[in-house]
């Protein structure tokens, strides 16, 4: 009878970290995550983009900490 994916999970759970941790690269390696077509090339766009406009002036870089402290209110539990 094959496993389900509750048991599986229960089952994992329990294993110590590194172990945890080895069956996610594992689970990661056995599914084909390469990207869309032409992701790749619409994130170098985005990225000329953003980078163009920071330098025109157009943006302004938020400091680490204001970032994170943003991030804390909107997500304290995390």
């Amino acid at each position: 009878m094959p496993a389900t994916l509750d048991v599986v999970a229960r089952d994992a759970l329990i294993l110590p970290p590194e172990q945890r941790l080895a069956l996610a690269r594992q689970l990661l390696d056995s599914v084909d995550l390469e990207p869309a077509p032409g992701a790749e090339a619409a994130w170098e766009a985005e990225i000329a983009q953003r980078l163009a406009r920071f330098r025109a002036g157009e943006s302004k870089p938020i400091p680490a900490g204001e970032v994170f402290a943003r991030l804390r209110q909107i997500a304290p539990d995390r």
